[in-house]
């Protein structure tokens, strides 16, 4: 495990609208993270500040010039940029129109990701139900697309298809690894996430156990089923990303502070109280160690590890919060390899 290069996210560092790359930077390095995922969100801001400019995302100099500003406080700090990310709510589009907006929206993320020095993008499954279908071969189809258009490129990008917890179509990672799979193009892949994996088969924020009835067999279940996939299932896993949750009290419910309407519950649960692993003091409960156990010695995984969480405390202002958070990313990585050490003796 050791020799695992490890990142985070830079939203996990401190939102955008509060917090700057440049002290989000320094705070990674220095807790000695090998890099960071890049958000979109990160380098609307820095164009913002910089150029002074509302219609930002719709301007690709300003968005390219601030993924070399990006890349260029990267190079000061020794840090290399895994990916950008995330590219939203592309597959599965009916309206055509709408659909090849999106691939042209891609050719400037694309642009972006290499000023920033990187290969990959990461694409979250559709979260929208409406104007989109579930339809296997229009999915595959549209991934595929957008590997081929990776192709083209010298060198040629790559695609980390996510399966979001609360994905209108695609909810599980068998499901983005079936698709990734039926593309079959060496440039697509996926992303396993520890909080999308769980959320799905084991947590429940609505319960006062935080669990689902069969949560426990479920989860089993799952991981029974990565062990058994592992050969061929590592071959499509591009990176991993570990995080936990907040065991909610009182459970998530209309009353709740958390509450929004316009979200499922667990994009709620996400938005709101995510946590690094091994943080029971903060109410984390979700077995990250299980799943990580697993892609580790069953599935043979030996890729990039990255610590992305979302919560509320990172709209907190203060300069010690990307510092902390940092930190605590990587208090969270080596209390990870000591749980795992410990499970083997």
């Amino acid at each position: 495990m050791k020799s695992l290069s490890i990142f985070i996210a830079s939203l996990s560092l401190g939102r955008a609208s509060v917090h700057d790359l440049e002290p989000k930077l320094a705070a990674a390095k220095e807790a000695g993270f090998d890099g960071i995922e890049v958000f979109w969100e990160d380098l609307v801001y820095d164009a913002k500040r910089r150029d002074k400019l509302e219609n930002i995302e719709s301007n690709e100099e300003a968005m390219i010039k601030a993924a070399e500003h990006c890349k260029d406080l990267c190079n000061q700090h020794g840090l290399s940029v895994l990916v950008l990310q995330p590219f939203m709510n592309f597959e599965g589009l009916v309206d055509v129109e709408k659909h090849e907006g999106m691939i042209a929206k891609l050719m400037v993320y694309i642009k972006v990701a290499k000023a920033l020095g990187t290969d990959m993008i990461q694409v979250p499954s559709q979260m929208n139900s409406s104007g989109t279908t579930g339809d296997i071969h229009k999915l595959v189809q549209d991934i595929r697309e957008i590997g081929e258009l990776g192709l083209k490129e010298n060198p040629p990008i790559r695609f980390a298809y996510e399966a979001l917890s609360w994905g209108a179509h695609v909810n599980l990672w068998q499901q983005a690894w079936n698709i990734v799979s039926r593309v079959d193009l060496h440039n697509v892949g996926t992303v396993l996430d520890t909080y999308h994996i769980l959320a799905n088969v084991y947590g429940d924020p609505t319960s006062s156990t935080g669990l689902k009835e069969t949560g426990a067999a479920d989860l089993v279940a799952s991981l029974k089923e990565m062990a058994t996939v592992g050969p061929e299932l590592v071959k499509k896993i591009f990176y991993v990303q570990l995080s936990d949750a907040e065991r909610l009290e009182p459970p998530l419910s209309p009353s709740h502070a958390f509450w929004d309407p316009e979200m499922q519950p667990l994009m709620m649960w996400s938005r709101n109280a995510r946590l690094f692993p091994c943080e029971p003091e903060l109410g984390g409960y979700l077995p990250v160690k299980d799943i990580l156990k697993v892609l580790l010695e069953d599935v043979g995984y030996r890729g990039p590890i990255s610590m992305e969480v979302f919560s509320n405390s990172m709209f907190k202002r203060g300069p010690e919060v990307p510092v902390s958070h940092a930190q605590r990313g990587m208090r969270s990585w080596n209390a990870l390899q000591k749980e795992l050490a410990r499970s083997k003796s």
